[in-house]
């Protein structure tokens, strides 16, 4: 596809390849690895329902967090971004958007998903808004563009959902009886069952899990059995993994409250104080993070996010519609007194620590040292870039910190952390980004040119370290429960 007098995309082979030594570790070992997606947010029901997008706006602007901020910036009215404006609408604005992204992640991720899946070769702008939009509209009414033939064209083999511990798991079941070559699993997302400052709302869940587990909740023993339920149920339905969203882990030496006491306040409608708070929190954790570590499950932490600081926002568009962003909360203390107590009684698990806020790598990068070992490689992990940091410089900040104070020998590698089914070449986009950072190294005369070795060591972080980590296999589904 070619439009008259507009400029070809800079997406060449060699993007962001800098070296004679980076592009051959791309296009040799990490380009056409398959990819493992262990962590996103995509629907298990538009997975196994094969969905097929009506238009380009559904398929890549719902949802996206990342481009509604962009667009408010540019001073675009909600309506042409999360509100009653047509979806033929809502794409001109993100066409007229773009071009003033430049700079942004936004720019590189958006030319690279248009030309990965829909071979459009151009720069995205208004000028050829109209005729972008039909194109893609096009391909995406085509077998070839479903759900599954968009994870087809990246060679993705694995991705993990993210699971509230009340969901019933139906759509991955069912897809694993189709047999079909993608491995769709679960992961276990037990946030409500500790997000205790509404009581009101807190009290509804605890209704809904102890219906899920087939348990009456009246006490803090009560809960903790209903997820240790739970979590036999979604291990029986092919899960390895948790997964919590958390401004920071917490750590209390001694019993400070009374657990017991505490949750009959939470069932009275009593709002806790901060301490007491934390301290609820701490223990439903710790409790967990044992269950876990029964079932061999790997368990991961994303800390650092500020959540809902728009509060007008909030009551006008609901939660994650983009007005979170990176806390300043301290980390290093709690988080080592909190793996140490699991350490102390021999129940640590494969454990993904995921860092927000730049300024915290340094911590994360040393801390997993404090836990490794165990005869398990890279037991204890410091997980890629997130969120904000899933960009150029965020990724090489986090290999570079990782590399100087650990083994990025034993990295695990990206994930995409995401909604969308559009969003899977950020996998390329890291391995373009790894193989450049040995590249340059080699160049510099900081690294030998060991072909055969550093190309090991790319398709290791890019797919194998991540092959062996989790126990991802058919064999997990008990296909009869």
């Amino acid at each position: 596809m070619n439009s008259a007098n507009q400029p070809m995309s800079f997406l060449f082979d060699d993007f962001l390849l800098q070296s004679t030594y980076a592009k051959t570790l791309y296009h040799t070992y990490a380009k056409n690895l398959p990819i493992i997606d262990y962590h996103n947010h995509l629907p298990p029901a538009e997975v196994n329902g094969n969905r097929q997008f009506k238009n380009l706006t559904e398929a890549w602007l719902a949802g996206d967090h990342y481009k509604w901020r962009a667009m408010r910036t540019l001073g675009i009215p909600e309506k042409y971004i999360t509100g009653e404006a047509g979806p033929e609408e809502k794409f001109e604005k993100w066409a007229y958007s773009v071009p003033f992204t430049i700079r942004n992640p936004l720019y590189h991720w958006t030319h690279l998903e248009l030309k990965r899946y829909f071979d459009f070769e151009e720069l995205l702008s208004e000028k050829n808004a109209a005729e972008v939009y039909a194109h893609c509209n096009q391909l995406l009414q085509t077998p070839d563009f479903s759900t599954l033939g968009l994870l087809g064209k990246m060679k993705v083999e694995v991705i993990c959902s993210t699971d509230d511990p009340i969901d019933s798991l139906g759509d991955h079941v069912d897809f694993a009886q189709k047999g079909n070559s993608l491995q769709l699993y679960p992961a276990f997302r037990p946030d409500k069952a500790y997000a205790i400052e509404n009581p009101e709302s807190y009290l509804s869940y605890l209704e809904k899990l102890g219906q899920a587990a087939n348990l009456k909740i009246d006490s803090f023993e009560d809960l903790l059995a209903a997820l240790q339920v739970r979590i036999a149920y979604f291990h029986q339905r092919g899960c390895r993994l948790s997964d919590h969203g958390l401004e920071q882990l917490y750590y209390f030496e001694g019993e400070d409250y009374q657990i017991e006491e505490l949750f009959t306040m939470i069932r009275f409608g009593k709002k806790l104080s901060d301490s007491e708070s934390r301290f609820f929190k701490f223990k439903t954790l710790q409790a967990l993070c044992r269950m876990y570590f029964e079932k061999g499950w790997v368990q991961q932490f994303h800390l650092g996010a500020l959540r809902n600081t728009n509060t007008y926002q909030l009551r006008q568009l609901g939660p994650d519609t983009g007005f979170d962003s990176i806390g300043d909360f301290d980390q290093a203390k709690a988080l080592a007194g909190f793996l140490n107590s699991l350490e102390e009684s021999e129940q640590l698990t494969k454990t993904i620590l995921y860092n927000l806020n730049p300024r915290d790598n340094a911590i994360f990068a040393t801390m997993i040292g404090n836990f490794n070992g165990g005869e398990i490689k890279g037991k204890i992990q410091f997980g890629s870039g997130w969120w904000y940091l899933d960009q150029k410089d965020g990724m090489e900040a986090q290999i570079n910190t990782l590399s100087n104070m650990g083994l990025i020998s034993c990295f695990i590698g990206m994930l995409t952390d995401s909604r969308s089914f559009l969003s899977f070449p950020r996998h390329e986009y890291f391995r373009r980004i790894l193989c450049n950072l040995f590249g340059q190294d080699v160049q510099n005369g900081i690294l030998p040119w060991d072909e055969k070795w550093l190309g090991k060591i790319i398709s290791d972080i890019c797919y194998q370290n991540a092959c062996n980590y989790f126990d991802f296999s058919p064999k997990n589904f008990d296909l009869k429960s």
